[in-house]
């Protein structure tokens, strides 16, 4: 009875052996990080009134980055990082910021005209006088206090999703 136990252990004990050894020669890296090689980092930086239309920035990192008054029309910002950020009166008119994590980030008077922003986290983002009409925000999480203010103004349906911006952000 013992036997068979022992000769089913056998290649277990060498598949884990085999992985272990792979993980610790960096042979295992996941492929995601292979991915973010081919993007650029703008943490950090000024990007103010820079021209960003219709370009593939998806999983790129705009951490902390100041955005005043950039072009960001039509460009893809989907799996993107912008904690801290600021897009101030920036243009984001039918940008794809689906699955995002903007974190305190500031879209004050900035356009989000027919803009994607689903399945993103916005947490402590403002969105004081920003044009929303036509953006859905299906399955984002925002602050309680800014989806009221949002729903407020809220009007339109996105092209693309075909959703109403207050039923993607729950408005009564």
């Amino acid at each position: 009875m013992l036997q068979p136990i022992r000769t089913l252990l056998r290649p277990a004990l060498v598949v884990t052996l085999v992985c272990l050894l792979a993980i610790l020669g960096g042979l295992c890296l996941p492929s995601p990080a292979y991915a973010q090689a081919n993007t650029v980092d703008y943490t950090l930086t000024n990007l103010s009134f820079r021209d960003f239309s219709h370009q593939n920035l998806s999983g790129t990192s705009f951490a902390a980055a100041e955005m005043r008054e950039a072009n960001f029309e039509g460009a893809d910002l989907s799996g993107t990082i912008l904690t801290k950020a600021s897009f101030v009166k920036a243009n984001l008119t039918g940008v794809d910021l689906s699955k995002t994590f903007a974190d305190r980030v500031i879209f004050d008077q900035a356009d989000l005209t027919n803009a994607v922003v689903t399945e993103a986290i916005m947490t402590s983002s403002t969105f004081t006088d920003t044009i929303i009409q036509g953006a859905d925000f299906s399955g984002t999480i925002l602050d309680r206090f800014q989806v009221a203010k949002m729903c407020k103004v809220a009007d339109g349906v996105n092209p693309v999703t075909g959703v109403s911006t207050r039923d993607s952000l729950g408005c009564r």
